[in-house]
């Protein structure tokens, strides 16, 4: 970092190589149109396909197999409408909006609401004063012992993978979604009535064309599909031992950047479907990068290459961790404050 003296305060700056990112910054119209045909077309398939083993009363587990691939696209489709809500997918901004809005009816998420919540998430990820938008709940290790036991309860239920990545999704993109939040302006507001009733529509149509029991033995599987993988995508993103968390005096985004930002390294073919986005230290380094130049950003930046890398295996280890721990400046499990109990135990004798 290059830091600045103004009147006896020092203030941190971007480092130099911060100005190269902007090169990455440019949508390209071809790869756009590209993108939405290589991931539009399958996902429809998929669909047609879902609809004839139903039909034809193929074994239920044929139709589920096929759910699991389209539950991957529709990953990737979220991904489009991520890069939409920040304005990188096309140049133009209402094309962004339309497209924002279609991907948005696809994957449940009303797209001007989602852009509020998710820019607030930018502003304020890794920052312990300013936490409960658009990011996944953290409660500090202090705050947990000096809970209520109701509260804590609460918590740990929240937290727990089972119900997190299981009910959780299908809660949120299925009923939360549904709603605005109280705080939303009229703009969003009106994002998720739209939405509402695009999805009534769809609903609506696929009920007189293939039948309601067989929208639902469709969508339904690939919806809660997708919700899982993309929470789960989402989770891991800052939620990792050693994420970086600050109260916000000391809060620095370009560290929240590289160092609660994770680069989730994924085997070539996760990556297509879940459109780079494990690249999201890059991301929040620079939000308006569409998703296929983050991976050449990556490779041209040396700066890129010394943050910590998770892969699949390592990062089964961050669903142990469930505080902040401000004295470490980790996450840890909540088993570790029963080892905290029994060491201040042996302190006392």
């Amino acid at each position: 970092m290059i830091a600045e003296v103004n009147d006896g305060e020092t203030k941190l700056t971007k480092p130099a190589w911060y100005q190269t990112t902007a090169k990455y910054a440019q949508s390209n119209p071809g790869r756009s149109l590209w993108q939405i045909f290589d991931t539009l077309v399958p996902y429809l398939a998929l669909w047609a396909a879902m609809v004839y083993t139903v039909q034809t009363e193929l074994p239920y587990w044929i139709t589920l197999t096929l759910a699991v691939v389209a539950g991957g696209v529709l990953v990737r489709i979220f991904i489009f409408f991520h890069d939409c809500c920040h304005g990188s997918f096309f140049a133009s901004r209402r094309a962004n909006t339309i497209l924002g809005y279609v991907t948005g009816i696809l994957t449940f998420t009303p797209f001007e609401h989602w852009r509020h919540t998710h820019n607030r998430h930018h502003a304020t990820t890794g920052d312990l004063d300013r936490r409960g938008v658009g990011d996944v709940r953290t409660m500090t290790t202090e705050e947990y012992l000096a809970a209520p036991l109701l509260r804590r309860f609460a918590y740990r239920c929240y937290r727990n993978p089972f119900i997190f990545f299981g009910p959780g999704a299908a809660l949120l993109f299925l009923c939360f979604n549904r709603f605005s939040r109280k705080d939303a302006g009229q703009m969003e507001r009106r994002s998720v009535l739209r939405t509402n009733m695009a999805l009534l529509f769809v609903v609506g149509l696929a009920t007189w064309t293939i039948g309601f029991r067989t929208y639902l033995q469709i969508q339904l599987p690939i919806i809660l599909i997708a919700g899982s993988l993309g929470l789960w995508l989402f989770y891991i993103q800052h939620q990792f031992e050693n994420a970086y968390w600050a109260r916000h005096g000391s809060w620095d985004p370009m560290k929240v950047a590289l160092e609660g930002s994770s680069y989730f390294k994924l085997p070539k073919i996760l990556q297509w479907f879940s459109g780079n986005i494990g690249l999201h230290h890059i991301h929040h380094v620079r939000p308006n990068i569409p998703n296929y130049n983050l991976q050449r950003c990556h490779d041209e930046i040396p700066a890129f290459h010394t943050v910590n890398v998770i892969t699949l295996g390592t990062s089964l280890r961050s669903l142990q961790l469930g505080l902040c721990d401000e004295k470490s400046q980790t996450l840890v499990s909540f088993r570790s404050l029963k080892a905290r109990g029994r060491e201040a135990d042996l302190n006392m004798i």
